[in-house]
């Protein structure tokens, strides 16, 4: 499928990466990088780019492991480090020295957390239902976890099925943990449906994906706690266990860009109880041995967000919540008319 109108693909080597991106915009407009979530890719984004305000560079980069970027392992216990020192390298090859404003999708959400920590030069940030400030998976409201080694995250927890599916390359329906079937379900709401030509090539974008300890699900370890398994150290799933991935800091940055969290109402992924979180699994009866709500309760990640960004703002912060009737996983996709109108104004108000 070719790409929109005014948007380009351009690949190269970065100090740390050989990297793919597209982009939209002038090349000496305002920079706006979106990093994408897990098991996507930069062409995710490239719907809403043609409708974007004139003012502004897009740049929607692959992440290592995902698209056409190159299949480097992710050290997960960096946390999402690695993707956002990625997008560090790529901005400084690309030669940007004015303040960037970042969006990140699930996943992407701790990368440009952790990019505004790590490196600074922030003018805004942008969270599209991102992942939990204190990661994927068995912790308490305040993000203490249920077990010390933080079994019940991790590697451990993908779906066997699932995997085997990507790793076969699976562009099917006849399961429901196919990769489209996953996709149309997870992705954005259910009652969503995509262009056809569309949902073959953002499939064939997740059929790219690394697959394997490096990659998605990430390597494992056994556990004597509930449910036998612990998170690794390499892989996407291990870098969003609580055990590496926390983002609460960002309470304390300073200067504190503006933020704006938009979250759909009908995510499954993120959510207060999430169809992925081994609690929620364990409570519904559908792992064995859970041990109950007082040692791994399903987790509240839209709470926990919430609890954070409240506190952004407490200390001074300007956040704006917006929680997206009728949307699941994606907004962006499933409810693209609301959501860019709050995105480009949040982007032009941020950039004055």
């Amino acid at each position: 499928m070719d790409l929109p109108s005014g948007v380009t693909s351009h690949t190269a080597q970065t100090a740390r990466l050989t990297t793919h991106w597209i982009e939209s915009g002038p090349q000496d407009g305002v920079p706006v990088v979106l990093v994408h979530g897990n098991l996507s890719t930069g062409r995710f984004y490239e719907h809403v780019l043609p409708g974007a305000p004139g003012r502004f560079r897009f740049i929607a980069p692959d992440m290592r492991g995902f698209g056409d970027s190159e299949k480097a392992d992710l050290d997960a216990t960096r946390g999402l480090r690695d993707w956002s020192d990625d997008v560090k390298a790529l901005v400084d090859h690309l030669g940007i020295t004015a303040p960037i404003h970042l969006a990140g999708w699930s996943t992407g959400g701790a990368a440009i957390s952790h990019y505004a920590l790590d490196h600074g030069g922030v003018a805004s940030l942008t969270y599209i239902d991102p992942v939990s400030p204190y990661g994927f998976g068995g912790v308490h409201r305040d993000g203490t976890p249920s077990f010390p080694d933080h079994a019940g995250s991790g590697g451990g927890t993908g779906s066997p099925d699932f995997v085997a599916r990507l790793r076969d390359g699976d562009r099917g329906t006849d399961s429901p943990f196919s990769p489209r079937n996953v996709m149309r379900t997870s992705y954005w709401a259910s009652t969503h449906t995509v262009d056809p030509e569309r949902e073959d090539m953002l499939v064939d974008e997740v059929l790219k994906s690394l697959i394997g300890d490096g990659g998605y699900p990430g390597d494992t370890t056994t556990s004597e706690n509930w449910p036998g398994v612990a998170p690794g150290t390499k892989g996407i799933l291990n870098a969003l266990s609580p055990k590496y991935c926390n983002w609460s800091s960002i309470v304390d940055l300073d200067p504190k860009p503006p933020i704006l969290w938009t979250h759909g109402e009908a995510d499954i992924v993120v959510a207060d109880g999430s169809a992925w979180e081994m609690g929620t699994l364990g409570a519904a009866g559908h792992v064995p041995g859970w041990p109950g709500a007082d040692v791994m309760p399903p987790q509240l990640m839209v709470t926990q967000l919430r609890d954070v960004f409240t506190a952004y703002a407490d200390k001074g912060g300007s956040v704006r919540m917006e929680i997206i009737p009728g949307s699941g996983h994606g907004p962006v996709f499933d409810n693209e008319a609301v959501w860019t109108e709050m995105f480009f104004t949040h982007l032009e108000a941020a950039a004055g």
